[in-house]
């Protein structure tokens, strides 16, 4: 029997049961598919929780309440309906999960035909096929961003932006529907809020941000070019005769069967025109752009594959004309590379083998090269796969050509999918041109030469052009004959050469293959040739070279040691610098672990290893660990131990085999020469012990017995 304290409190829980019920099945009826889904949701987890004993305390209220015969009739056959409609509502929930189930498997098959008709560019179908999906699963995520963009085709940009709420009601991440309602947003020119979604994507996935930048650009060039069409209306308006002549100008020109001649001077009277943004601005809101599209004469003249005089004059004022409205200005160099015969002209423009059409195609491209958002024009609109060939040829140019063309491609090696379509062509047009430039050094541009090689060397960042590269035997054979005719040619300018050539020599010695193994020896050969250069950049180079070609060929190892290398790197290591340094070092690393011969000479050369104790007090734990490397090496030769006996050896190894480098090869290889360095010479110990050494010492025997 409860008190009637507990009675009253255990009746009105029951009661409250019974209102979140009744509020259960008014959600159930609503009209508002979000109401309606969260009832759904809420009654599958009341049935759950029951299954599962998470109500066990409710239920035996209930049954309290039953069994109390002072509680009223009321409250029982309240307490039967209740659990009756619970059982219900099981009932209902497993008839819904069936239904669900193949409503999703309807809304999936509009779906597809939804995307079949926006593929067709059947917008309306699209939109009827996504709208019957929902109407048979109203929480699915896909419907709604399909649909909308299929609104954004169709312009209605309100209800585009209505999905991508739904959608994100449905789904708060995603990153679709954040970027669809951007894209609505920026139609409406509501900027602020367009940029907020981008913001959204940004936060929902930091990966993004390469998305994030292009879609920011975008908004930041529209709200540009509107403002700027807007100033150039009030020019207009105002009666300004700037603004004036630009338009009468552009009508002049849109004069049909007009002489060849009176196009080209109307040209170049327009191109004087054109002073500042606003100019521009008029010239692209009055159609400016459509000259070529509208002009029979203008369009045959200009597309002509081979050009007569007035042809190229005509050429030359366009591309005058073009650089005038286009610097500067963004949304004019996206007109203007959109338009169909300019897209296709440009490449054949740039290899026409016209100097002065050459010259201002390349002035034009400048224009798009030197900026991170030209630069995504040109490799989002152009088909840049021989560009890298085409832009190559101008090195054997002499004048001002062949400098622009390697600015150009200077600039285009930064963008990541410009390497990426230079794959294509690399190994059949590329690399022939490359190496015929390389073998003919001695005629060519030089100085645009040396910038074509280090282009190429930074075109080795792409693992797949190294690889072809350093794959290509007559690249390697034309690099040896650029570093032999140095006896021939000794001009600032073919150093700059050879510099570059040893650079690009560098990077592809990153790879491994057995074209390297084979050239090995002439590699290695030439670069020891090259260590009395006058030249510090090129020495060094040389250095860094041989530190990178050694590790493929023991018969190279076996000639530079023979032609003195060990001398020649102490020699480099005294006179300091910390890169000529790490190549030396590494160089000596080589040489020593393979080669007694190359022990001995280092022993010989290195008087009481003053050398490499100095190195071992390198910051550079590259350094480091290569000193501690070569004198391990060094401990088998009789007597070598024994000279260090005065020194502070011990203390300098025991430091770093015990320190905390980022490199684990620096604590290795200074453990393996401490253990080496008290076997070859027991008095070692001695100073081991007064330093605690010997935990260390033992933990390194096992490298010692490893080696």
């Amino acid at each position: 029997m409860l008190a009637d304290g507990e009675q009253e409190a255990d009746f009105q829980r029951f009661l409250r049961r019974v209102d979140d019920i009744a509020n259960l099945v008014q959600g159930l009826n609503s009209t508002d598919p979000a109401v309606k889904e969260k009832a759904f949701a809420e009654t599958e987890k009341r049935l759950h929780d029951q299954e599962t004993g998470e109500e066990e305390e409710t239920k035996t209220i209930v049954n309290r309440t039953v069994i109390n015969t002072q509680a009223s009739d009321v409250a029982n056959a309240e307490a039967v309906n209740a659990d009756g409609f619970l059982a219900i509502l099981e009932k209902d929930a497993k008839e819904r999960a069936k239904r669900r189930k193949r409503n999703e498997h309807l809304a999936n098959a509009l779906k597809e035909k939804g995307n079949n008709a926006f593929r067709k560019g059947d917008y309306v179908t699209a939109i009827q096929r996504y709208t019957e999906g929902l109407e048979k699963l109203k929480d699915k995520q896909e419907l709604y961003t399909n649909r909308a963009q299929a609104y954004l085709k169709m312009h209605e940009y309100e209800k585009a932006i209505g999905d991508c709420e739904w959608a994100l009601k449905c789904n708060e991440k995603c990153i679709k529907a954040y970027f669809l309602m951007g894209k609505a947003h920026l139609a409406l020119k509501h900027y602020s809020e367009s940029r907020q979604c981008y913001e959204k994507i940004l936060q929902t996935d930091p990966q993004k941000e390469s998305l994030f930048q292009d879609c920011m650009n975008e908004v930041n060039l529209e709200e540009k070019r509107v403002k700027d069409e807007e100033r150039a209306m009030k020019e207009v308006e105002s009666g300004k005769l700037a603004a004036l002549s630009i338009k009468e100008l552009l009508q002049k020109l849109d004069r049909p069967d007009q002489n060849i001649l009176y196009y080209t001077g109307g040209i170049r009277l327009l191109t004087g025109a054109v002073r500042d943004c606003t100019d521009q601005t008029l010239f692209r809101t009055n159609n400016g752009f459509s000259i070529l599209k509208d002009n029979e004469t203008v369009r045959r003249g200009f597309c002509a594959e081979r050009k007569n005089t007035a042809e190229v004059d005509l050429s030359v004022s366009l591309l005058f004309l073009w650089q005038a409205v286009c610097a500067g200005n963004e949304e004019n160099q996206r007109f203007l590379l959109t338009h169909p015969d300019v897209n296709a002209q440009l490449p054949k423009l740039l290899s026409s083998g016209v100097s002065e059409i050459e010259k201002e195609t390349l002035a034009l491209i400048s224009l798009y090269s030197e900026n991170e958002n030209g630069r995504r024009l040109l490799v989002r609109h152009q088909d840049l796969t021989k560009w890298l060939q085409i832009l190559m040829t101008f090195v054997n140019s002499t004048d001002a050509r062949a400098s622009s063309a390697m600015n150009i491609l200077s600039d285009l090696t930064e963008e990541e999918r410009f390497r990426i379509q230079c794959r294509v062509t690399l190994s059949t047009g590329v690399l022939p041109l490359f190496t015929q430039l390389l073998t003919s050094a001695k005629w060519v541009n030089q100085a645009a030469l040396a910038r074509c090689i280090g282009i190429m060397g930074n075109l080795c960042a792409d693992v797949v052009i190294r690889t072809q590269m350093a794959e290509c035997k007559e690249c390697w054979q034309a690099c040896l004959k650029l570093v032999d005719e140095r006896f021939d040619v000794s001009t600032p300018k073919y150093h700059e050469c050879l510099f570059a050539v040893l650079g690009l020599m560098m990077n592809l010695l990153l790879e491994s293959n057995v074209i390297i193994q084979y050239v090995a020896v002439d590699v290695s050969g030439r670069c020891m040739s090259l260590l009395g250069d006058k030249d510090g950049r090129i020495v060094t180079r040389a250095i860094g070279v041989l530190s990178r070609i050694l590790p493929a060929s023991s018969s190279a190892v076996e000639e530079v040691v023979k032609g003195g290398v060990v001398k020649k790197m102490v020699k480099f290591l005294k006179a300091g610098g910390e890169m000529t340094s790490n190549y030396a070092i590494k160089t000596l690393s080589v040489c020593t672990r393979s080669s007694r011969q190359a022990q001995e000479d280092l022993v010989k050369s290195d008087k009481r290893f003053r050398v490499l104790l100095k190195l071992l007090d390198s910051e550079n734990e590259m350094i480091v660990g290569n000193a501690a490397f070569c004198l391990g090496q060094c401990l088998v030769i009789p007597g070598a131990a024994t000279s260090l006996l005065n020194s502070n050896v011990v203390m300098i190894l025991l430091k770093h085999a015990g320190g905390d480098a980022t490199r684990t090869s620096v604590q290795e290889n200074a453990a393996i020469a401490l253990g080496k360095l008290c076997v070859a010479e027991p008095r070692h110990i001695v100073q081991l012990r007064k330093l605690n050494g010997l935990a260390i010492l033992n933990s390194s025997m096992k490298y010692v017995h490893s080696v």
